[in-house]
Protein backbone atom coordinates (compact mmCIF):
# COMPACT_ATOMS: atom_id res chain seq x y z
CA UNK A 1 0.00 0.00 0.00
CA UNK A 2 0.91 3.52 -0.43
CA UNK A 3 2.48 5.28 2.65
CA UNK A 4 1.75 8.88 3.65
CA UNK A 5 5.04 9.77 2.35
CA UNK A 6 3.95 8.97 -1.40
CA UNK A 7 2.37 12.52 -2.72
CA UNK A 8 3.72 12.41 -6.45
CA UNK A 9 4.26 10.35 -9.22
CA UNK A 10 7.35 9.85 -11.24
CA UNK A 11 7.21 10.51 -14.69
CA UNK A 12 7.13 6.50 -15.26
CA UNK A 13 3.85 6.70 -13.14
CA UNK A 14 1.96 8.78 -15.34
CA UNK A 15 3.44 6.88 -18.14
CA UNK A 16 1.66 3.87 -15.90
CA UNK A 17 -1.33 5.40 -15.31
CA UNK A 18 -2.10 6.16 -19.45
CA UNK A 19 -1.04 2.75 -20.07
CA UNK A 20 -3.77 1.21 -17.35
CA UNK A 21 -5.91 3.79 -18.81
CA UNK A 22 -5.91 2.15 -22.52
CA UNK A 23 -8.45 -0.18 -21.62
CA UNK A 24 -11.11 1.91 -20.34
CA UNK A 25 -10.52 3.89 -23.27
CA UNK A 26 -11.36 0.77 -25.22
CA UNK A 27 -14.12 0.48 -23.37
CA UNK A 28 -15.48 3.47 -24.41
CA UNK A 29 -14.72 3.44 -28.24
CA UNK A 30 -16.62 -0.11 -28.60
CA UNK A 31 -19.57 1.55 -26.69
CA UNK A 32 -19.79 3.83 -30.03
CA UNK A 33 -17.85 1.95 -32.96
CA UNK A 34 -20.48 0.40 -34.52
CA UNK A 35 -22.92 3.84 -34.20
CA UNK A 36 -21.64 6.22 -36.58
CA UNK A 37 -20.83 3.48 -39.16
CA UNK A 38 -23.69 1.76 -39.27
CA UNK A 39 -25.12 2.70 -42.07
CA UNK A 40 -22.46 1.88 -44.16
CA UNK A 41 -21.86 -1.48 -42.24
CA UNK A 42 -25.49 -2.78 -42.65
CA UNK A 43 -25.12 -2.12 -46.95
CA UNK A 44 -27.96 0.91 -46.23
CA UNK A 45 -25.88 3.23 -48.05
CA UNK A 46 -23.20 2.23 -50.57
CA UNK A 47 -20.76 4.43 -52.02
CA UNK A 48 -17.13 4.05 -54.29
CA UNK A 49 -15.19 6.22 -51.91
CA UNK A 50 -11.74 5.26 -49.93
CA UNK A 51 -9.49 2.60 -50.22
CA UNK A 52 -11.16 -0.88 -49.18
CA UNK A 53 -9.10 -3.80 -47.54
CA UNK A 54 -8.21 -6.21 -49.57
CA UNK A 55 -10.66 -9.59 -50.83
CA UNK A 56 -12.98 -7.88 -47.97
CA UNK A 57 -17.01 -7.17 -48.66
CA UNK A 58 -17.42 -3.40 -48.59
CA UNK A 59 -20.05 -4.24 -46.29
CA UNK A 60 -22.14 -6.89 -44.11
CA UNK A 61 -26.20 -6.89 -45.21
CA UNK A 62 -28.46 -7.19 -42.13
CA UNK A 63 -31.85 -6.28 -40.94
CA UNK A 64 -32.20 -3.11 -38.00
CA UNK A 65 -32.71 -6.30 -35.24
CA UNK A 66 -29.83 -7.98 -36.53
CA UNK A 67 -27.62 -4.58 -36.15
CA UNK A 68 -29.20 -4.60 -32.20
CA UNK A 69 -28.40 -8.11 -31.35
CA UNK A 70 -24.31 -7.24 -32.72
CA UNK A 71 -24.39 -4.25 -30.60
CA UNK A 72 -25.95 -5.86 -27.75
CA UNK A 73 -23.95 -8.67 -27.60
CA UNK A 74 -21.18 -6.58 -26.82
CA UNK A 75 -23.05 -5.67 -23.32
CA UNK A 76 -23.37 -9.88 -22.89
CA UNK A 77 -19.43 -10.01 -22.95
CA UNK A 78 -18.90 -7.92 -20.50
CA UNK A 79 -20.73 -9.11 -18.10
CA UNK A 80 -18.91 -12.36 -18.71
CA UNK A 81 -15.77 -10.34 -18.30
CA UNK A 82 -16.70 -9.08 -15.06
CA UNK A 83 -18.16 -12.20 -13.98
CA UNK A 84 -14.37 -14.04 -14.44
CA UNK A 85 -12.34 -10.72 -13.51
CA UNK A 86 -11.52 -11.35 -9.81
CA UNK A 87 -10.39 -14.46 -10.45
CA UNK A 88 -8.09 -13.40 -13.36
CA UNK A 89 -6.57 -10.43 -10.89
CA UNK A 90 -5.86 -12.47 -7.89
CA UNK A 91 -3.99 -15.45 -9.93
CA UNK A 92 -2.33 -13.46 -12.32
CA UNK A 93 -2.17 -9.60 -10.54
CA UNK A 94 -3.75 -6.66 -11.70
CA UNK A 95 -1.10 -6.38 -14.80
CA UNK A 96 -1.60 -9.36 -15.84
CA UNK A 97 -5.13 -9.18 -15.92
CA UNK A 98 -4.64 -5.61 -17.99
CA UNK A 99 -3.10 -7.60 -20.28
CA UNK A 100 -5.24 -10.50 -21.24
CA UNK A 101 -7.67 -7.49 -21.06
CA UNK A 102 -5.99 -6.01 -24.16
CA UNK A 103 -5.23 -9.33 -26.11
CA UNK A 104 -9.44 -9.40 -25.99
CA UNK A 105 -9.16 -6.10 -27.52
CA UNK A 106 -6.41 -6.94 -30.39
CA UNK A 107 -8.46 -10.45 -31.24
CA UNK A 108 -11.70 -9.06 -31.30
CA UNK A 109 -11.19 -5.72 -32.68
CA UNK A 110 -8.99 -8.10 -35.64
CA UNK A 111 -11.96 -10.41 -36.07
CA UNK A 112 -14.33 -7.53 -36.67
CA UNK A 113 -12.37 -5.73 -39.27
CA UNK A 114 -11.58 -8.64 -41.35
CA UNK A 115 -15.03 -10.43 -40.60
CA UNK A 116 -16.84 -11.01 -44.38
CA UNK A 117 -20.16 -12.25 -42.37
CA UNK A 118 -22.16 -11.97 -38.80
CA UNK A 119 -20.41 -14.93 -37.24
CA UNK A 120 -16.96 -13.51 -36.83
CA UNK A 121 -18.17 -10.17 -36.54
CA UNK A 122 -20.13 -11.54 -33.52
CA UNK A 123 -17.21 -13.66 -32.33
CA UNK A 124 -15.06 -10.55 -32.55
CA UNK A 125 -17.83 -8.39 -30.99
CA UNK A 126 -18.37 -10.47 -27.81
CA UNK A 127 -14.33 -10.84 -27.13
CA UNK A 128 -14.06 -6.80 -27.15
CA UNK A 129 -17.08 -7.17 -24.59
CA UNK A 130 -14.68 -9.53 -22.68
CA UNK A 131 -11.72 -7.29 -23.05
CA UNK A 132 -14.13 -4.75 -21.06
CA UNK A 133 -15.32 -6.43 -18.85
CA UNK A 134 -12.07 -7.38 -17.63
CA UNK A 135 -10.29 -4.01 -18.25
CA UNK A 136 -13.45 -1.93 -16.42
CA UNK A 137 -13.09 -4.28 -13.49
CA UNK A 138 -9.04 -3.96 -13.19
CA UNK A 139 -8.79 -0.42 -14.40
CA UNK A 140 -10.17 1.59 -11.34
CA UNK A 141 -8.46 -1.27 -8.61
CA UNK A 142 -4.87 -1.01 -10.56
CA UNK A 143 -5.34 3.10 -10.65
CA UNK A 144 -6.32 2.87 -7.01
CA UNK A 145 -3.15 1.09 -5.64
CA UNK A 146 -0.83 3.11 -7.28
CA UNK A 147 -1.98 6.49 -7.00
CA UNK A 148 -0.19 8.88 -4.30
CA UNK A 149 -2.69 9.17 -1.53
CA UNK A 150 -2.96 12.98 -2.17
CA UNK A 151 -4.68 12.57 -5.35
CA UNK A 152 -6.07 9.07 -5.12
CA UNK A 153 -9.69 10.56 -5.73
CA UNK A 154 -8.42 12.72 -9.48
CA UNK A 155 -6.61 9.78 -10.43
CA UNK A 156 -9.78 7.53 -10.09
CA UNK A 157 -11.37 10.11 -12.24
CA UNK A 158 -9.51 9.06 -15.49
CA UNK A 159 -10.96 5.80 -15.73
CA UNK A 160 -14.86 8.07 -16.55
CA UNK A 161 -12.50 10.45 -18.45
CA UNK A 162 -10.46 7.89 -20.65
CA UNK A 163 -14.45 5.92 -21.46
CA UNK A 164 -15.59 9.58 -22.77
CA UNK A 165 -12.29 10.44 -24.76
CA UNK A 166 -12.92 6.69 -26.48
CA UNK A 167 -16.58 7.04 -27.17
CA UNK A 168 -16.13 11.34 -28.83
CA UNK A 169 -12.70 9.15 -30.06
CA UNK A 170 -15.28 6.55 -32.59
CA UNK A 171 -17.78 9.73 -32.93
CA UNK A 172 -15.57 11.30 -34.48
CA UNK A 173 -13.59 8.96 -36.63
CA UNK A 174 -16.96 7.98 -37.74
CA UNK A 175 -17.65 11.17 -39.36
CA UNK A 176 -14.64 11.00 -41.86
CA UNK A 177 -14.18 6.75 -42.13
CA UNK A 178 -18.41 6.17 -42.38
CA UNK A 179 -18.15 5.27 -45.91
CA UNK A 180 -18.30 1.36 -47.58
CA UNK A 181 -14.84 1.43 -48.15
CA UNK A 182 -13.22 2.77 -45.11
CA UNK A 183 -15.43 1.56 -42.04
CA UNK A 184 -12.97 -0.97 -41.05
CA UNK A 185 -10.55 1.00 -40.06
CA UNK A 186 -12.20 2.12 -37.45
CA UNK A 187 -12.23 -1.11 -35.83
CA UNK A 188 -8.13 -1.82 -37.08
CA UNK A 189 -7.39 1.57 -35.27
CA UNK A 190 -8.88 -0.07 -31.77
CA UNK A 191 -6.75 -3.86 -32.88
CA UNK A 192 -3.33 -1.83 -33.17
CA UNK A 193 -3.58 0.64 -30.14
CA UNK A 194 -4.31 -2.42 -27.86
CA UNK A 195 -1.16 -4.44 -29.65
CA UNK A 196 1.37 -1.10 -28.87
CA UNK A 197 -0.48 -1.45 -25.34
CA UNK A 198 0.80 -5.60 -24.90
CA UNK A 199 3.98 -4.31 -26.42
CA UNK A 200 4.66 -1.43 -23.75
CA UNK A 201 3.53 -3.81 -20.88
CA UNK A 202 6.80 -5.50 -20.95
CA UNK A 203 7.96 -2.33 -19.48
CA UNK A 204 4.98 -1.95 -16.66
CA UNK A 205 5.47 -2.75 -13.29
CA UNK A 206 2.38 -4.63 -10.68
CA UNK A 207 0.63 -3.03 -8.26
CA UNK A 208 2.19 -2.63 -5.01
CA UNK A 209 -0.95 -3.54 -3.05
CA UNK A 210 -1.08 -6.63 -5.23
CA UNK A 211 2.84 -7.55 -4.39
CA UNK A 212 2.77 -6.84 -0.34
CA UNK A 213 -0.14 -8.75 -0.27
CA UNK A 214 1.69 -11.62 -1.57
CA UNK A 215 5.17 -10.95 0.22
CA UNK A 216 7.03 -9.67 -2.69
CA UNK A 217 8.95 -7.10 -0.40
CA UNK A 218 12.08 -6.59 -2.25
CA UNK A 219 10.09 -6.37 -6.04
CA UNK A 220 7.50 -3.97 -3.92
CA UNK A 221 10.48 -1.67 -3.57
CA UNK A 222 11.46 -1.42 -6.54
CA UNK A 223 7.97 -0.54 -7.45
CA UNK A 224 7.48 2.34 -5.55
CA UNK A 225 10.99 3.45 -6.43
CA UNK A 226 9.41 3.70 -9.70
CA UNK A 227 6.33 4.93 -9.27
CA UNK A 228 6.62 7.67 -6.74
CA UNK A 229 10.15 7.61 -5.93
CA UNK A 230 10.06 6.19 -2.98
CA UNK A 231 12.13 4.01 -1.02
CA UNK A 232 11.43 0.35 0.40
CA UNK A 233 9.71 1.93 3.76
CA UNK A 234 6.75 3.16 1.67
CA UNK A 235 5.70 -0.54 1.16
CA UNK A 236 3.83 -1.54 4.07
CA UNK A 237 1.14 -4.30 3.96
CA UNK A 238 -2.61 -2.61 4.83
CA UNK A 239 -3.28 -5.96 6.03
CA UNK A 240 -1.23 -5.22 8.88
CA UNK A 241 -2.54 -2.32 9.76
CA UNK A 242 -5.29 -2.61 12.04
CA UNK A 243 -7.11 1.15 12.09
CA UNK A 244 -7.18 -0.18 7.91
CA UNK A 245 -9.00 -3.80 9.07
CA UNK A 246 -11.26 -1.94 11.35
CA UNK A 247 -12.53 0.03 8.55
CA UNK A 248 -15.75 1.84 10.11
CA UNK A 249 -17.61 1.00 6.65
CA UNK A 250 -16.95 -2.50 7.43
CA UNK A 251 -18.43 -1.92 11.10
CA UNK A 252 -16.41 -5.37 12.78
CA UNK A 253 -16.22 -5.85 15.82
CA UNK A 254 -13.14 -6.84 17.69
CA UNK A 255 -13.75 -10.35 17.61
CA UNK A 256 -14.27 -9.65 13.91
CA UNK A 257 -10.93 -8.20 13.57
CA UNK A 258 -9.05 -11.16 15.66
CA UNK A 259 -11.00 -13.63 13.91
CA UNK A 260 -9.56 -11.68 10.60
CA UNK A 261 -5.85 -12.07 11.84
CA UNK A 262 -6.01 -15.86 12.13
CA UNK A 263 -7.98 -16.92 9.09
CA UNK A 264 -4.88 -15.97 6.79
CA UNK A 265 -6.62 -12.36 5.54
CA UNK A 266 -4.00 -12.28 2.66
CA UNK A 267 -6.82 -15.41 0.68
CA UNK A 268 -8.48 -13.29 -1.63
CA UNK A 269 -12.52 -14.44 -1.16
CA UNK A 270 -14.55 -15.22 -4.35
CA UNK A 271 -17.80 -13.75 -5.13
CA UNK A 272 -19.70 -16.40 -2.99
CA UNK A 273 -17.63 -15.66 -0.25
CA UNK A 274 -18.35 -12.10 -0.55
CA UNK A 275 -22.09 -12.61 -0.42
CA UNK A 276 -22.55 -14.65 2.56
CA UNK A 277 -20.04 -12.23 4.58
CA UNK A 278 -21.94 -10.46 6.67
CA UNK A 279 -19.24 -7.93 7.60
CA UNK A 280 -18.78 -6.48 3.59
CA UNK A 281 -22.73 -5.94 2.91
CA UNK A 282 -22.29 -2.24 3.71
CA UNK A 283 -19.15 -1.95 0.70
CA UNK A 284 -21.56 -4.79 -1.17
CA UNK A 285 -24.31 -2.23 -1.71
CA UNK A 286 -22.36 1.00 -2.24
CA UNK A 287 -20.70 -0.92 -5.20
CA UNK A 288 -23.87 -2.25 -6.04
CA UNK A 289 -26.07 1.25 -5.65
CA UNK A 290 -23.30 3.16 -7.02
CA UNK A 291 -23.05 1.08 -10.38
CA UNK A 292 -27.07 1.11 -10.59
CA UNK A 293 -27.12 5.14 -10.29
CA UNK A 294 -25.23 5.34 -13.23
CA UNK A 295 -26.90 3.05 -15.75
CA UNK A 296 -30.68 3.15 -14.18
CA UNK A 297 -30.23 6.93 -14.94
CA UNK A 298 -30.87 6.28 -18.42
CA UNK A 299 -27.31 7.84 -19.62
CA UNK A 300 -26.71 4.87 -22.04
CA UNK A 301 -30.14 5.43 -23.25
CA UNK A 302 -29.51 8.80 -24.16
CA UNK A 303 -26.23 7.98 -25.82
CA UNK A 304 -27.95 5.31 -27.44
CA UNK A 305 -30.79 6.98 -28.82
CA UNK A 306 -29.54 10.66 -28.76
CA UNK A 307 -30.83 11.26 -32.66
CA UNK A 308 -34.35 9.52 -32.35
CA UNK A 309 -35.17 11.20 -29.24
CA UNK A 310 -34.56 14.99 -30.66
CA UNK A 311 -35.35 13.80 -34.51
CA UNK A 312 -38.26 16.39 -34.03
CA UNK A 313 -35.77 18.91 -33.14
CA UNK A 314 -32.80 18.66 -35.23
CA UNK A 315 -33.86 16.18 -37.97
CA UNK A 316 -30.71 16.84 -40.06
CA UNK A 317 -27.95 16.69 -37.80
CA UNK A 318 -28.36 13.44 -35.92
CA UNK A 319 -24.21 12.41 -36.37
CA UNK A 320 -23.60 15.91 -34.63
CA UNK A 321 -25.92 15.67 -32.27
CA UNK A 322 -23.95 12.32 -31.15
CA UNK A 323 -20.95 14.11 -31.69
CA UNK A 324 -21.93 16.87 -29.53
CA UNK A 325 -23.65 15.24 -26.83
CA UNK A 326 -20.31 13.31 -26.29
CA UNK A 327 -17.78 16.43 -26.42
CA UNK A 328 -20.08 17.81 -23.49
CA UNK A 329 -19.34 14.84 -21.89
CA UNK A 330 -15.69 15.09 -22.11
CA UNK A 331 -15.33 18.51 -21.20
CA UNK A 332 -17.39 18.01 -17.89
CA UNK A 333 -15.31 15.08 -16.69
CA UNK A 334 -12.52 18.02 -16.38
CA UNK A 335 -14.35 19.55 -13.08
CA UNK A 336 -14.20 16.19 -10.38
CA UNK A 337 -10.60 15.85 -11.62
CA UNK A 338 -10.09 19.13 -9.86
CA UNK A 339 -13.08 19.25 -7.34
CA UNK A 340 -13.25 15.10 -5.35
CA UNK A 341 -10.39 15.84 -3.38
CA UNK A 342 -11.38 19.63 -2.71
CA UNK A 343 -15.22 18.60 -1.75
CA UNK A 344 -15.34 14.96 -1.29
CA UNK A 345 -17.17 11.85 -3.09
CA UNK A 346 -20.24 12.47 -1.35
CA UNK A 347 -21.06 16.11 -2.09
CA UNK A 348 -20.24 15.77 -5.52
CA UNK A 349 -22.54 12.56 -5.89
CA UNK A 350 -25.27 14.64 -4.47
CA UNK A 351 -24.77 17.39 -7.13
CA UNK A 352 -24.44 15.08 -9.99
CA UNK A 353 -28.11 13.07 -8.39
CA UNK A 354 -29.55 16.47 -8.27
CA UNK A 355 -28.80 18.14 -11.31
CA UNK A 356 -29.22 14.88 -13.38
CA UNK A 357 -32.82 14.80 -11.53
CA UNK A 358 -34.09 18.26 -12.91
CA UNK A 359 -32.63 17.67 -16.27
CA UNK A 360 -34.47 13.96 -16.75
CA UNK A 361 -37.67 15.59 -15.46
CA UNK A 362 -37.14 18.82 -18.16
CA UNK A 363 -36.56 16.37 -21.02
CA UNK A 364 -39.40 14.91 -19.92
CA UNK A 365 -41.94 17.81 -20.03
CA UNK A 366 -39.73 19.49 -22.93
CA UNK A 367 -40.76 16.22 -24.91
CA UNK A 368 -44.41 16.17 -23.76
CA UNK A 369 -45.36 19.58 -23.97
CA UNK A 370 -43.66 20.24 -27.35
CA UNK A 371 -41.08 22.38 -26.16
CA UNK A 372 -38.25 20.69 -28.33
CA UNK A 373 -35.39 23.56 -27.08
CA UNK A 374 -36.20 22.55 -23.77
CA UNK A 375 -35.96 19.08 -24.14
CA UNK A 376 -32.36 19.45 -26.12
CA UNK A 377 -30.85 21.75 -23.92
CA UNK A 378 -31.88 19.37 -20.63
CA UNK A 379 -30.21 16.51 -22.39
CA UNK A 380 -27.33 18.23 -22.46
CA UNK A 381 -27.26 19.56 -18.72
CA UNK A 382 -28.30 15.78 -17.89
CA UNK A 383 -25.25 14.39 -19.39
CA UNK A 384 -23.23 17.47 -18.31
CA UNK A 385 -24.73 16.76 -14.57
CA UNK A 386 -23.79 12.57 -14.92
CA UNK A 387 -20.56 13.73 -15.73
CA UNK A 388 -19.45 15.62 -13.13
CA UNK A 389 -20.23 12.57 -10.56
CA UNK A 390 -22.96 10.13 -11.36
CA UNK A 391 -20.51 8.82 -13.91
CA UNK A 392 -16.79 8.75 -12.17
CA UNK A 393 -17.10 8.95 -8.81
CA UNK A 394 -18.50 5.17 -8.40
CA UNK A 395 -14.99 4.20 -9.52
CA UNK A 396 -13.03 5.77 -7.17
CA UNK A 397 -15.23 4.85 -4.51
CA UNK A 398 -15.23 0.80 -4.82
CA UNK A 399 -11.61 0.55 -4.41
CA UNK A 400 -11.54 2.86 -1.43
CA UNK A 401 -14.31 0.93 0.62
CA UNK A 402 -13.41 -2.57 0.09
CA UNK A 403 -10.76 -4.14 1.91
CA UNK A 404 -7.93 -5.43 0.45
CA UNK A 405 -8.94 -9.38 0.28
CA UNK A 406 -12.31 -8.60 -1.10
CA UNK A 407 -11.69 -5.99 -3.47
CA UNK A 408 -11.65 -8.02 -6.81
CA UNK A 409 -14.70 -9.79 -5.62
CA UNK A 410 -16.63 -6.06 -5.28
CA UNK A 411 -15.25 -4.66 -8.07
CA UNK A 412 -16.66 -8.03 -10.44
CA UNK A 413 -19.97 -7.85 -8.71
CA UNK A 414 -20.88 -4.12 -9.12
CA UNK A 415 -19.29 -4.46 -12.35
CA UNK A 416 -21.36 -7.32 -13.21
CA UNK A 417 -24.56 -5.43 -12.34
CA UNK A 418 -23.08 -2.17 -14.15
CA UNK A 419 -23.26 -4.56 -17.85
CA UNK A 420 -26.75 -5.91 -16.88
CA UNK A 421 -28.66 -2.80 -16.26
CA UNK A 422 -26.47 -1.45 -19.17
CA UNK A 423 -27.98 -4.36 -21.55
CA UNK A 424 -31.77 -3.95 -19.97
CA UNK A 425 -31.62 -0.18 -20.38
CA UNK A 426 -30.29 -0.24 -23.61
CA UNK A 427 -32.67 -3.11 -24.81
CA UNK A 428 -36.87 -1.54 -22.95
CA UNK A 429 -35.94 1.87 -23.50
CA UNK A 430 -37.85 2.23 -27.00
CA UNK A 431 -40.10 -0.78 -26.22
CA UNK A 432 -40.89 1.40 -23.25
CA UNK A 433 -41.18 4.83 -24.43
CA UNK A 434 -43.52 3.72 -26.43
CA UNK A 435 -46.00 1.60 -23.82
CA UNK A 436 -45.68 4.72 -21.77
CA UNK A 437 -47.09 7.21 -25.01
CA UNK A 438 -49.44 4.80 -25.71
CA UNK A 439 -48.78 5.91 -29.53
CA UNK A 440 -48.83 9.89 -29.15
CA UNK A 441 -45.62 11.04 -30.20
CA UNK A 442 -46.53 14.26 -27.73
CA UNK A 443 -46.26 12.09 -24.69
CA UNK A 444 -42.80 10.17 -25.16
CA UNK A 445 -41.45 11.94 -22.79
CA UNK A 446 -43.04 10.19 -20.11
CA UNK A 447 -40.40 7.51 -20.07
CA UNK A 448 -37.68 9.98 -18.40
CA UNK A 449 -40.26 10.20 -15.58
CA UNK A 450 -39.11 6.99 -15.11
CA UNK A 451 -35.69 6.54 -15.29
CA UNK A 452 -36.13 9.74 -12.82
CA UNK A 453 -37.56 7.88 -10.04
CA UNK A 454 -34.85 4.96 -10.24
CA UNK A 455 -32.01 7.40 -9.71
CA UNK A 456 -33.90 9.31 -6.91
CA UNK A 457 -34.31 6.48 -5.41
CA UNK A 458 -30.75 4.47 -5.96
CA UNK A 459 -29.26 7.72 -5.31
CA UNK A 460 -30.93 8.16 -1.90
CA UNK A 461 -29.86 4.72 -0.40
CA UNK A 462 -26.45 5.08 -1.89
CA UNK A 463 -26.06 8.89 -0.17
CA UNK A 464 -27.78 7.18 3.12
CA UNK A 465 -25.21 3.97 3.74
CA UNK A 466 -22.06 5.83 2.32
CA UNK A 467 -20.13 7.47 4.86
CA UNK A 468 -17.08 9.55 3.27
Amino acid sequence: MLGHDSRRFTPFGWCGCIWILVVSFQYGYHISALNQIQAVLTCRVVDDSGAPLPALPICIPMSDATFSVVTSVYTIGGLLGSLFANVLMDRFGRKGTVEVSSTMFVIGSACMSIASGLPLLLLGRVLVGIGAGFGLCVGPIFLSEIAPSKIKGAVGVLTQFAIVIGIMTTQAMGLRLATTRTWRWVLVASSFLSAVQLILGLWMVESPTYLARHKMTKQGAVVAHRLWGATAPVIARQEDNDESVADPLLEHSASDVEDQKHKGRDDAITVPQLLKASNLRTPLMIACFSMLCQQLSGVNAVLYYSNDILSKALPDFGPYVSLGITIVNVIMTFPPIFLIERIGRKKLLSLSAIGALISLWGVGFGLDSGYVTLASLTIITFIASFAIGIGPVPFVMIPEVSPPHAVSALSSVGLSLNWIANFLVGLVFLPLRNLLAHGDASKEGRVFYVFASMLAFCSLVLLSIYRE
